[in-house]
């Protein structure tokens, strides 16, 4: 079986304006701001996932709505060898509870607005996707997303 792509779900939660965002401390992405997520687990659905990463990783409880967009991030190295290629569902979580904390593979953890995102080093999409979640109905589990974006590197 091979190595790639490996599966993850990003959360997408909207809250008065603002969106939450990690800075990770790990690699892929390590010193980034991005979405909370990780790895989707064997007999998990991607909803789940992105609801327990972002319980893992900040404290705060949402519910999954639906997808959003899918994002391929494909890295290779200076050989052109292929280093990391990881599809991660964008899914659009309703916040629930809980005030951000940064835990698990998170160094930070914050509602962040969208006009702030410039001064900011972020993670491949975060401002246009925070912009699909403003104006977007997700889809149902199953359906095509919305959005394809890819990111190769």
């Amino acid at each position: 079986m091979a190595d790639f792509p490996k599966l993850g779900a990003m959360a997408v939660v909207l809250h008065a304006g603002r969106a939450l965002l990690v800075r990770r401390s790990k690699a892929p992405d390590k010193g980034l701001w991005g979405f909370p997520g990780g790895h989707v687990e064997p007999g998990e659905t991607a909803l789940a996932a992105a609801a327990r990463e972002l319980l893992e990783e900040t404290g705060v409880i949402a519910t999954p709505r639906g997808y959003l967009t899918n994002l391929d991030i494909i890295r290779r190295g200076e050989d052109g060898a292929l280093r990391h290629h990881y599809l991660l569902a964008g899914v659009v979580c309703d916040y629930v509870s809980g005030t951000p904390r940064a835990a698990d593979d998170a160094l930070e953890a914050a509602w962040i607005a969208p006009d702030a995102l410039d001064g900011m080093r972020c993670s491949a999409h975060v401002a246009e996707i925070i912009a699909l979640a403003t104006r977007a109905t997700p889809t149902a589990p199953g359906a095509v997303p919305l959005v394809h974006l890819s990111r190769n590197t």
